[in-house]
């Protein structure tokens, strides 16, 4: 079930899970273990539920038998509140990549699987999606700083239920994946269950072919430069795969780009989206960054001007940006 791919970006390095204590990460913190990969454990309690304190003490009780390590998060949240999933999202993202940086994790495990990458793809065509929209997930992406891996990508949440099942494994039923108040659990409820009921393996390889086909188009690529929020990436002779990549870089930072916004950006090549990221599209690299004003210096403006450094980004790399990581920024521009 696990994937080779995913397997050998783990193997020897520091891991960490983000765990729920439900099916999908109870089988994948097993699976792991069975095959010789160590992760610690990070679960966030929204205390939304009856059995969330629960959650987390089985959370603790598995790091305790297991001598892996064990991190709780308490975000209380009201299951009701607008935008839930949203805010939820972005409370345990923050606490993941806190936990990052802080213990120095080389990879972070989530339990994605085949229902979850098939529920999103059927989403993104209602909303008018292209093979870059449709395919946001693969088993292994790289992150600033660390590396995002899903090792069960393609394996449905039924092989992982039977899986707990035979080996009588406790995990936990989180009930709001049955609240058709949230847009994912209809759209599965509807039609993921359906197709996957007899066709998971089709489904499967169907997705291993997107993925494929995905990379061949160079949407993915590896960072120019990249150091805190400052991404530098080449850029490709065709423009719409120069704001798929901008696109998705605006989404690693948890902001989802509009169609208006995206053709004014084709059309003008630099700006502000959204009031925050500055974004820039140059024959030969492409720039996302936050976006700060800042009075600077002649000779810093000059310096960026033989640098071709896009104006909308300078105010950042001032403001944001040390000494060394401006050397190296500067260096390779200016040879």
């Amino acid at each position: 079930m696990l994937e080779p791919e995913a397997l050998a970006v783990l193997k020897g390095r520091r891991n960490l899970l983000a765990f729920s204590a439900g099916v999908d990460s109870t089988a994948l913190f097993f699976l792991l273990k069975e095959a010789g990969i160590t992760c610690d454990l990070a679960l966030v309690n929204y205390q939304t539920r009856p059995q969330s304190d629960e959650e987390a003490a089985y959370a603790r009780l598995l790091g305790t038998r297991h001598g892996v390590r064990t991190f709780v998060h308490t975000a209380p949240l009201l299951p009701h509140a607008p935008d839930f999933e949203a805010k939820a999202r972005a409370i345990r993202y923050d606490f993941f990549h806190r936990l990052i940086r802080q213990e120095g994790y080389d990879n972070l495990i989530t339990a994605h699987q085949l229902d979850d990458q098939l529920t999103w793809s059927l989403m993104q065509i209602t909303k008018g999606a292209g093979l870059a929209e449709l395919i946001g997930m693969a088993p292994v992406q790289k992150r600033p700083g660390y590396t995002l891996v899903r090792p069960l990508l393609f394996t449905p949440k039924s092989a992982l239920l039977a899986y707990l099942k035979r080996r009588n494994i406790r995990y936990f039923e989180d009930s709001s994946n049955q609240n058709p108040r949230h847009a994912r659990n209809r759209f599965r409820q509807a039609c993921s269950d359906f197709l996957l009921a007899q066709n998971a393996e089709g489904i499967a390889r169907s997705f291993r072919y997107l993925l494929y086909d995905k990379a061949r188009l160079g949407i993915d690529c590896d960072p120019l430069f990249e150091t805190k929020d400052l991404t530098v990436l080449p850029a490709h002779e065709d423009e719409g795969v120069n704001l798929r990549r901008i696109d998705r870089e605006l989404k690693k930072r948890g902001y989802v780009a509009g169609a208006a916004q995206k053709a004014e950006l084709a059309r003008q090549k630099a700006g502000v989206v959204g009031g925050r990221w500055a974004v820039a599209m140059q024959p030969e690299r492409l720039w996302i960054a936050p976006y700060r004003r800042a009075v600077m210096p002649k000779n810093f403006k000059e310096r960026c001007r033989k640098a071709k450094v896009p104006p909308v980004v300078r105010g950042y790399l001032f403001e944001a940006l040390a000494s060394e990581e401006l050397e190296a920024l500067f260096s390779p521009l200016s040879s």
